[in-house]
């Protein structure tokens, strides 16, 4: 076989086919933080409390088994005035090295919607948060530049939050 022969079949060999992660290491590892794993249409999702988010997602960034090195987007979600708890964010994880997905939801009450920022864990973060912020309200703790991103800075209100005004604001 010619050099650049096995150059092209490493170049094209197949990663995992396996698209998500094993999350059974976190139930143990983070008993206090965990609340629930779930998998649905072969998604698998992570319920943890806010209360140790932070080192809960530092480990799936460097824990070898998991690497999730790229977040690719954090999801806010107004689940109405009268749901106890009112806010969900979801943190959409990707190994970039192992070619699995995870999903973490934290769940916050409207009288205290306040998440520790994960900026110190992907710089990506910082944006991401300050959407949700400018759109639901949620405070992130920590932030290096918390303040609106889309909204005019002396805007009123949060848009996306299901009790804002369609007509008349």
């Amino acid at each position: 076989m010619s050099e650049t022969t096995e150059q092209a079949s490493v170049a094209t060999a197949p990663r995992s086919s396996v698209r998500y992660a094993d999350a059974s290491l976190l139930r143990t590892n983070f008993a206090d933080t965990v609340v629930g794993i779930t998998e649905a249409i072969g998604e698998i999702t992570v319920v943890a409390k806010r209360e140790g988010l932070i080192e809960l997602l530092t480990y799936l960034r460097d824990e070898p088994k998991l690497r999730f090195n790229y977040l690719s987007d954090i999801g806010g979600l107004d689940l109405g005035e009268f749901a106890a708890p009112r806010f969900a964010l979801a943190y959409q994880l990707y190994s970039l090295e192992h070619n699995h997905r995870l999903r973490v939801k934290v769940f916050v009450e409207e009288d205290d919607a306040t998440v520790p920022s994960v900026v110190s864990v992907w710089k990506t973060a910082n944006w991401l948060e300050r959407e949700i912020y400018d759109m639901f309200g949620v405070n992130f703790e920590n932030h290096p530049d918390l303040r609106r991103i889309l909204m005019p800075a002396d805007y009123e209100g949060y848009p996306l939050r299901k009790d804002f005004p369609i007509k008349g604001y």
